[in-house]
């Protein structure tokens, strides 16, 4: 029996929802189990024209001459449209909330940043005559250095990727080029640590895959205006940033959405819009523009890869004294939403872990890749990951369970969090708990009785003194330490211990004995192991 605690969040719950036991319908689910579903795509419009892309054969490359004539002269095509024909040709979604600089063109002009940019629309009377017409457009290109490696991008005489941002890292508030956290000394905590874990995380990047690709329909309406009928998951984001590159007022178009045939985040950009719309209002006529599998996952846009570095001090009695974090996101070639994924995973650290002294730097990074975007909790699940894997190598090191490790430090109502912040309405211990229970994991009487709402403030509310970064050049790579080591008592003062300090796990206490069923007990880490 799941017992709902409500004690925990109660200023935050609200007790007339009922749902658990109920069979609750979804506003949608009928329409989408009978096929009635509006999707964009469904509108049939008379007359409807054709959009499609010429795309970039190169991940960067100067663009010396882009011939036509052969496709001018090809069936069914009606027009023609070049970066020069976008009224605003540069664009990112997250300057209409003044974050960050334009730098993503619509169509490219003079270079090319990733392979499958696009470079030239045309608008066809059917979907073939518009391939059969791309097909016959010559583009000749001046390869140029490319680079896909974070770090490799931000080395000195790194390959220029993005123009606006020079140094290949998004620059934010046009004074810093990374997001830093600095809570206490971690390196004199690291010095004193008794032992010393260096890790490196790697996450690649993913594709939405959404069912329905990316699209959009846009058709001439009365009084000069336009009708668009949309995928996106960002409705309003899309009317905005459509008047933007147009150089139209936003009440020029009524945008229609719908039904999104899966999102995830992928659909948050506006990708088909602009150009559907320029069609229509240079051709006069409506215009479709949708995705292939192979654009989507091409040019729509992917989480993402990040490399985050993790180097830990721990207390032999399982207190983690110091964290320092480097992490690096791939924005690929324009800025997109990477920049803003940098700043939730600089807000995330170190985790719901109280650690006395933590050092961050989080850089989103350009490189020639496909440009990256928002995905189910992007700029958080990565870091997630790599710090609950090092949260388990940690408690291997030091021989505790890694349930009771993570009780340990975890937050506790009143603890100081790294960012200057009172923790409250904590929780992590109770879920801790309840999840060691349902799995049958055993865990020591201490630790089933620890508490989210108490042993918290104290010494673990003190906020610390944080010497002065000494530099802020460019970020080098640290050196992978795999091994831990043990120091000699050390002769500077230490963090006060915490309250109340549990037993050291050496020697190690009897263990509860395994569970009655049988079942072997799973690290993420080191496989599948019996007590």
């Amino acid at each position: 029996m799941l017992e709902l605690r409500k004690d925990i969040f109660a200023d935050e719950r609200d007790d007339n929802l009922k749902e658990i036991g109920k069979g609750t319908q979804r506003q949608d689910m009928l329409g989408h189990v009978t096929g009635t579903s509006s999707y964009f795509n469904d509108h049939k419009l008379q007359g409807m024209l054709h959009l499609k892309v010429v795309r970039s054969t190169q991940a960067h490359a100067r663009i010396r001459r882009i011939d036509t004539t052969e496709a001018e002269r090809s069936a069914g095509v009606r027009r023609i449209i070049r970066g020069t024909d976008v009224p605003v040709n540069l664009n990112t979604l997250l300057s209409l909330i003044n974050f960050g600089k334009d730098d993503e063109p619509s169509l490219a002009v003079d270079k090319v940043h990733y392979k499958g940019e696009p470079i030239l629309a045309i608008v066809a009377d059917s979907e073939r005559e518009a391939f059969e017409a791309i097909a016959k457009v010559k583009v000749d290109y001046e390869p140029l250095p490319a680079v896909f490696d974070v770090e490799d991008a931000l080395k000195p005489g790194a390959p220029v990727v993005n123009e606006t941002y020079p140094k290949n890292a998004f620059i934010y508030h046009d004074v810093y080029d990374h997001q830093r956290l600095r809570f206490g000394d971690a390196d004199a905590a690291l010095a004193a640590a008794d032992h010393v874990l260096e890790q490196r995380y790697q996450m690649s990047p993913i594709e939405h895959a959404p069912t329905e690709t990316n699209g959009a329909i846009a058709a001439p309406d009365t009084n000069g205006r336009y009708v668009v009928y949309t995928s996106t998951q960002a409705l309003f984001f899309s009317v905005d940033t459509c008047a933007k590159i147009l150089d139209v007022p936003s009440n020029t178009f009524h945008f229609i959405g719908g039904t999104v045939g899966g999102g995830f985040g992928g659909k948050v950009d506006t990708l088909t819009e602009p150009l559907a719309i320029l069609g229509a209002m240079l051709t006069g006529r409506p215009v479709r523009y949708v995705f292939g599998r192979e654009e989507e996952m091409q040019y729509g846009p992917p989480r993402g890869a990040e490399r985050i570095y993790i180097k830990d001090g721990v207390m032999r009695d399982g207190r983690i004294v110091a964290r320092k974090i480097r992490a690096f996101f791939d924005s690929g070639a324009y800025t997109r939403l990477s920049s803003y994924a940098a700043v939730k995973c600089a807000a995330h650290l170190p985790g719901p872990y109280t650690i006395p002294n933590v050092y961050g730097d989080v850089y989103c990074v350009f490189t020639n890749r496909t440009p990256a975007t928002a995905m189910r909790g992007f700029g958080v699940t990565a870091m997630d990951f790599a710090i609950e894997c090092q949260m388990d190598k940690l408690a291997n090191l030091v021989g505790m369970d890694p349930m009771e490790f993570r009780i340990l430090n975890a937050y506790r109502d009143g603890d100081m969090k790294a960012h200057r912040r009172e923790a409250k309405n904590t929780a992590l211990i109770e879920c801790v708990q309840v999840a060691a229970e349902k799995a049958k994991w055993p865990i020591r009487d201490e630790f089933r009785r620890a508490s989210s709402r108490k042993d918290g403030g104290g010494s673990r509310a003190v906020i610390p003194p944080t010497p002065a970064d000494s530099s802020r050049t460019g970020p080098t790579a640290p050196v992978q330490q795999r091994t831990s080591y043990d120091r000699l008592p050390p002769t500077v003062t230490r963090e006060p211990p915490r309250d109340p300090p549990p037993p050291a796990p050496s020697p190690p206490p009897p263990r509860p004995a395994a569970p009655s069923h049988g079942a072997t007990r799973f690290s993420s880490v080191f496989g599948t192991r019996r007590r």
